[in-house]
């Protein structure tokens, strides 16, 4: 069996932030030169995401709304973690619910996807160096 890692670095623009990072993704895979196996695909930071879902802005709108919806940033007081000087609570908790990372199948030397399936960086905490773990293995 072999195995391949690489790392992706982002530096968003924006607090929050959806990215594809579907073809850097398939570029590692092709990299490795791994047939079949599995690719882990995983945040290496506790306020950022990886997840599968479709690429549509309205969808990433949505869910953005929805996470503010659910853990809003203020007021930031309401959070025992911003007593301590933080202000980036719901940003884990936003975390907690995307998920921190993804398993893809590598069948014939492709990600093996659903229809529409896509690869995204969920940022929740922005604006400084981030990383990301691609670790494949198989044969």
């Amino acid at each position: 069996m072999k195995s391949f890692r690489t790392e992706l670095t982002f530096v968003t623009k924006k607090k929050c932030e959806f990215i594809n990072i579907t073809r850097q993704i398939a570029r590692a895979l092709e990299q490795s030169g791994i047939k079949e196996g599995l690719l882990l695909c995983n945040a290496m930071h506790i306020t950022a995401s990886v997840f599968i879902n479709d690429n549509e802005p309205g969808l990433h709108e949505d869910m953005e709304k929805w996470l503010q919806q659910l853990a809003p940033h203020d007021p930031a007081s309401q959070y025992r973690h911003n007593l301590a000087g933080e202000d980036n609570a719901e940003a884990h908790l936003h975390r907690q619910i995307m998920g921190r990372e993804v398993v893809i199948a590598v069948t014939n030397g492709q990600l093996d996807f659903g229809p529409w399936e896509q690869v995204f960086y969920g940022e929740f905490d922005g604006c400084r160096k981030k990383r990301v773990l691609i670790k494949i293995i198989g044969e």
